[in-house]
């Protein structure tokens, strides 16, 4: 076990919640679904995550974490059929219960595995307190919720059109549909009149296949050219089936020909139009997208693209064109086949109720969404939501808890006898019950997850302490899917919100902002980074990346920065261990102290009011600048004169550890442990301070970077060391003229001697002397060419600033731009101010 394994086992037994604790605090961990491995994504969201519940638990709360897996109906079916076929069988050669075995093995595979990884990033949920979404209690709640809603209505089943795969032989829900945008064809087609074959209608269709199922022509009603066809018949070409021509406002006169043919049992509006004219439905397609009666028996077994080409073949087409369509696939593509509208009976549920007070609960604030954009799509969806088809023809997952009678008769129950008993009392005496083949929906399980792993439908402690929970971090992609329909479900069965806040992240792309995958070769493992670059490295990483609601660009040298840094706060603690021991004439009344002091209790304070926006980048920026800039390189640095720091700089120091330990777990406990073995930041509580010791020595560090300048700009030696002159009102510093002097090279004068430029510190004057070897004229000319330049640099800024397109499309760089363009006046200001010095001289 190598050091950081150690250092994250002494800090497990402190992840579990603490009943002692009077305030609590408590997350649901998005469960992971039980297909692989967790990618790039899941390192970033549960760092994230880890961050605040490190926080919360410093801050003195009872901190629950609530961590599992997700089974994941299709896209883990369709993992385990893959290796089955490399097998040389399928799931249909062995059988649903060999099948299901197979597919519970490759669970606690992935599963193991999944909880592996998350210990490997070192966060903190209990996992003795892991949940999944098929263990006894979660499948007993889900049973539940079941009952509980098809008792009220909300659930039926219905014969209905739903999104169909013919791979994996299922139906799937709209959200699970991805739509493309392809280049396909526009057929125009002739159908006859049935009492003047001499004359017909042209359709226009991009589907000359379905036509076996056409039981309609339709055009608009004010469409002029197709008037006195409305309420004649026309003949399907091939099989010659008389159908009616109606009118129906449907249809798009500027569209194709003006007249489509209607197929309801195969396309979503035409069964809508088949609705509100109460037309006949012919399905034509069997589960596997293949032709059936009744089409002509030599279409009979042919897949659709097969009779397409013969069709065409065999009527009259008076035109062809290319037409930009939105083809349907399977979200993921998982079985890269176009998705088909497919008649079948399925179990729904209808949203429309639920919704309401869905939208209700956000609107009021109950539920916060960061950013609050997001609630506008929030909104969008559940205002327009449609019955949501819950069945789906697989063998893994929630099997629907329904069972038929020898008429049809259908019992929804807990269990077979319960079943048997309500079927007792139907026919008066016992029957042989059949339990539905179908599973729900995986999205029906998690949108339980919140307060099922808390213990309802029981009335438990935990679910009396923790719900609602605190906190929900999620990517934009699945608000419809889960985010939604967990709000509906849990104000639907609990009364109460599932959450308070949803914080919605954008997606992690590469270097060059395009999407990872597998097929681009640009995927990142996480568990490469950490082993290359530490596990503090690699979070440190993905909080600085995480702008919120923005897809960050994420590379290797993003961690490699960070491990740099990881090395800086090691040299640092190296340094400290052995300046502890030292002499030094800093002491706690000492004016670089107590800045460092104030620096720190201040960086603290922006840190808390980062964790309180969930700015995790701004959180990851603190800690950076305030060690990189304050702590290293002015207390550590401008200690050097005065012998060191001491013990007081180990003090600060520790301080500093607390404070990035939400963030860097490992590294902060490794040198905490060096002065205190046995004990654990995760056991400790997070800096508490009631003042701010006050000591301003900005204008000595604006005096530092200004003879820094100074020095770059007239390209002095570095081991020269130049002459200053301050005004009396520097007096107040005089204890810190030897961190000036040694940070800049430079020798604080008495007196004021020779060629000199003056600079401008506040109310404060500073002179700089310069070299004999400087000419005058030179001076003035070197100053003159960098205000300049400067003025330049402030002009581009000036136009980029004032472009709110460019504020809004990238306020992170907008800010930064911000920033560099008040740099460049202030030192624009000094320069000038030098430069009127020297003029006056000359």
């Amino acid at each position: 076990m190598n050091n950081d394994n150690l250092i994250y086992e002494k800090q497990i037994k402190h992840f579990k919640a603490d009943d002692t604790k009077e305030k609590s605090f408590c997350i649901a961990l998005p469960p992971p679904n039980v297909t692989g491995t967790l990618h790039l994504g899941h390192g970033f969201n549960n760092t994230l995550q880890d961050v605040l519940i490190r926080y919360q638990r410093m801050l003195g709360k009872c901190v629950l974490w609530q961590g599992g897996t997700d089974h994941a109906g299709i896209a883990t079916q369709m993992v385990v059929e893959k290796q089955l076929n490399k097998e040389g069988t399928s799931s249909k050669i062995l059988g649903r219960e060999e099948f299901l075995k197979r597919v519970w093995a490759w669970k606690q595979y992935s599963g193991d595995t999944i909880v592996h990884q998350q210990k490997r990033l070192c966060i903190s949920p209990d996992f003795d307190r892991y949940r999944f979404t098929m263990d006894d209690g979660l499948s007993a709640a889900v049973v539940e919720a079941f009952i509980s809603l098809y008792k009220e209505g909300y659930i039926y089943k219905s014969k209905h059109l739903v999104n169909w795969d013919p791979v994996l032989e299922t139906a799937v829900s709209d959200l699970e549909v991805e739509k493309k945008e392809e280049m396909g064809k526009m057929y125009y087609l002739r159908y006859l009149l049935e009492d003047n074959p001499m004359e017909g209608i042209v359709v226009a269709t991009t589907r000359p296949e379905t036509l076996f199922g056409d039981v309609a022509v339709a055009v608009h009603p004010d469409d002029e050219r197709f008037k006195h066809f409305i309420g004649k018949k026309v003949l399907v070409p091939i099989i010659n089936r008389s159908i009616p021509v109606i009118a129906d406002t449907y249809c798009d006169p500027t569209k194709g020909s003006g007249a489509v043919k209607i197929t309801p049992a195969h396309d979503f509006n035409d069964f809508e139009v088949g609705k509100r004219h109460n037309l006949p439905t012919i399905n034509i397609l069997d589960k596997k997208a293949h032709l059936i009666d009744p089409a002509p028996q030599d279409y009979i077994g042919l897949s659709i693209k097969d009779a397409r080409d013969k069709i065409l073949k065999e009527v009259e087409v008076i035109d062809i064109q290319d037409n930009m369509m939105s083809k349907p696939y399977g979200a993921g593509n998982r079985s890269h086949i176009e998705i088909q509208p497919f008649l079948t009976d399925q179990w729904f549920m209808d949203m429309t109720e639920l919704a309401k007070p869905a939208i209700a609960a956000v609107k009021n604030g109950e539920i916060q969404f960061f950013p609050k954009h997001w609630e506008n799509v929030y909104f969008q969806w559940l205002e327009n939501i449609q019955p949501w088809c819950l069945s789906r023809q697989l063998w893994w997952g929630h099997r629907i808890p329904a069972w038929y009678g020898p008429d049809g008769g259908v019992f929804v129950a807990k269990n077979h006898q319960d079943a048997q008993d309500q079927a007792r009392k139907h026919y008066g005496h016992d029957v042989s019950l059949e339990q539905d083949n179908d599973v729900l929906d995986t999205w029906f399980s998690s949108g339980l997850w919140p307060f099922a792993t808390l213990g309802w439908p029981d009335k438990t402690k935990d679910l009396q302490r923790f719900f609602p929970t605190d906190f929900l971090m999620t990517g934009f992609d699945i608000i419809f899917f889960w985010v939604a329909r967990m709000i509906m479900l849990s104000l639907k069965l609990t009364g109460q919100i599932p959450f308070k806040t949803v914080y919605v992240h954008g997606l992690i792309r590469d270097e060059n902002g395009q999407k990872m995958s597998k097929s681009k070769g640009n995927v990142i493992d996480p568990l490469e980074l950490i082993d290359e670059f530490g596990v503090d490295a690699t979070r440190f990483a993905f909080c600085e990346a995480a702008a919120p609601s923005q897809d960050s660009s994420f590379a290797k040298k993003k961690v490699e920065k960070a491990r740099n840094f990881m090395t800086k706060i090691r040299n640092a603690h190296k340094f400290l261990i052995i300046n502890a021991s030292q002499i030094t004439s800093i002491n706690d009344s000492h004016p670089l102290y107590l800045w460092i002091v104030n620096s720190l209790r201040q960086a603290q304070k922006s840190m808390n009011q980062a964790l309180s926006e969930y700015r995790f980048d701004h959180f990851s920026q603190i800690i950076y600048k305030f060690f990189w800039n304050d702590f290293c390189d002015v207390f550590l640095e401008g200690s050097k004169p005065y012998g060191g720091t001491g013990a007081l700089g180990l003090e600060i120091f520790h301080e500093f550890l607390h404070l990035i330990h939400p963030l860097c777990p490992i590294l902060s406990d490794e040198l905490y442990q060096h002065s205190y073995p046995n004990d654990t930041l995760s056991n400790q509580r997070w800096p508490h301070h009631d003042s701010l010791p006050q000591c301003q020595i900005e204008p000595c560090l604006d005096l530092i970077n200004n003879i820094r300048s100074i020095r770059g700009l007239f390209a002095l030696n570095a081991n020269q060391k130049i002459h200053i002159y301050l005004s009396d009102d520097w007096m107040v510093f005089t204890p810190l003229y030897p961190m000036i002097e040694f940070l800049t090279k430079s020798d604080i004068q008495s007196d004021l001697k020779g060629h000199h430029v003056s600079a401008s510190v506040g109310d404060k004057k500073a002179f700089f002397m310069l070299a004999d070897s400087l000419k005058l004229e030179e001076a003035i000319n070197i100053l003159n060419k960098k205000i300049a330049q400067l003025q330049s640099d402030i002009d581009k800024l000036d136009k980029k600033i004032g472009n709110v397109a460019y504020q809004n499309a990238k306020p992170e760089a907008w800010e930064q731009d911000k920033i560099d363009h008040q740099k460049k006046i202030t030192e624009q200001f000094i320069l000038k101010d030098a430069y009127q010095s020297l003029s006056n001289e000359n």
